[in-house]
């Protein structure tokens, strides 16, 4: 019965955090439309990005034991944000301007810091944590800059759910504009190591509550 019970649990766990990770991180593509601000939103978005792939990774990728399932869960994350950003394409978006964030490299860095380091779990915690944070604002500055057109398609396409005085009127430089990738990255290397402790200590509480 404890068997039964310890799989369904995993894999209702698993199910609830991938989908409420990918739901906490729809939007996280979405840096063309904070035209005005849209660096300093690429570094926001690049921590919370990294908080939900690295607690719900690491949380997999613990349960499991088994390096690759980070890889997995970056996966289902991305094929879920893909379903929801083509509901952008039925309203007109063009397919190019339509940015889906990329977790799946940092997931795979998050996998060889297990595998590596022969499934240290302080070692995971360490090394990935900091992989996966300096890794996520990289790649998906990458993924960004292959937009065609920012500006223009952001002013021909202004985002429908935005009320009218968000509608951005002119470009302004925001704060953070000079380094979006460094301010992201360090924060996230930093921070990142902290998500990623709170994915093994799910794991934990998951795994004392089941042989309650």
């Amino acid at each position: 019965v404890m068997v039964w019970l310890r799989r369904c649990t995993h894999y209702l766990f698993i199910v609830v955090v991938a989908v409420n990770s990918t739901l906490l991180t729809i939007n996280a593509g979405d840096y063309i439309f904070y035209t005005d601000w849209a660096w300093t939103s690429f570094t926001v978005f690049s921590i919370s990005q990294t908080l939900m792939l690295a607690v719900g990774a690491t949380y997999y990728l613990t349960f499991t034991g088994v390096p690759g399932t980070a890889t997995y869960y970056g996966l289902i994350m991305t094929v879920y944000t893909w379903v929801a950003k083509g509901a952008w394409f039925a309203l007109g978006y063009p397919y190019d301007f339509i940015v889906t964030p990329i977790w799946l490299p940092s997931a795979m860095l998050l996998d060889l810091a297990y595998w590596a380091t022969k499934k240290n779990k302080h070692s995971l915690i360490l090394f990935g944590g900091v992989l996966v944070g300096m890794s996520l604002p990289l790649f998906n500055m990458v993924n960004l800059i292959t937009v065609a057109d920012l500006l223009e398609t952001a002013f021909k396409y202004p985002r429908p759910t935005l009320p009218p005085y968000m509608t951005p009127i002119e470009p302004q430089v925001g704060k953070f504009y000079n380094s979006p990738v460094a301010l992201g990255a360090g924060a996230g290397a930093v921070l990142s190591v902290t998500f990623t402790a709170l994915g093994c200590k799910l794991n934990t509480w998951t795994y004392r509550w089941m042989a309650a």
